[in-house]
């Protein structure tokens, strides 16, 4: 069986939809991820762009401690009772929207399921995308992705 991600707000490859852009809704899409591996103990989610201009990319949502019986994330959440978002590199907890500077071309917004092996990866709220993906270089037994695309002309 192979990991999958699939959604109702994104198309792989896709552009965008103003719901998950920063000001237009800076809403979370829904995700829905099957086929995990044999001892997936939990999930995690990032959403990284790595066109950003800083030489590091943009760390936009990072999510650990989804119990593995969850398969599926609403549009806006709530997320599950034991899940931990991080800091994003907006500074604060939570979902940020796809706000690439006016004029910078085309941003890939990558959405990354982890199936992990164990329950819970060693992170907080304060910790950045770089200390989530720390943990889940160690910890990862499949990964699944939907990459959308969003420019702001200006």
């Amino acid at each position: 069986m192979t990991f999958t991600l699939t959604s109702n707000d994104l198309t792989d490859g896709g552009v965008l939809p103003d719901a998950q852009v920063q000001a237009k809704g800076n809403t979370s899409p829904h995700l829905k991820w099957s086929g995990a591996p044999a001892g997936t103990k939990s999930f995690a989610i990032t959403c990284y762009d790595p066109d950003a201009p800083t030489g590091s990319g943009f760390w936009h949502w990072t999510v650990a401690n989804i119990p593995a019986d969850v398969t599926e994330i609403p549009a806006g959440g709530p997320l599950p009772s034991g899940a931990v978002e991080g800091r994003t590199d907006f500074g604060e907890p939570g979902y940020g929207g796809a706000a690439p500077p006016p004029g910078h071309g085309p941003h890939r917004y990558i959405f990354t399921v982890f199936a992990v092996d164990t329950e819970t990866l060693d992170v907080t709220p304060e910790n950045s995308g770089a200390v989530f993906g720390f943990n889940l270089h160690f910890h990862t037994l499949a990964r699944a992705s939907i990459t959308g695309i969003y420019e702001n002309v200006g």
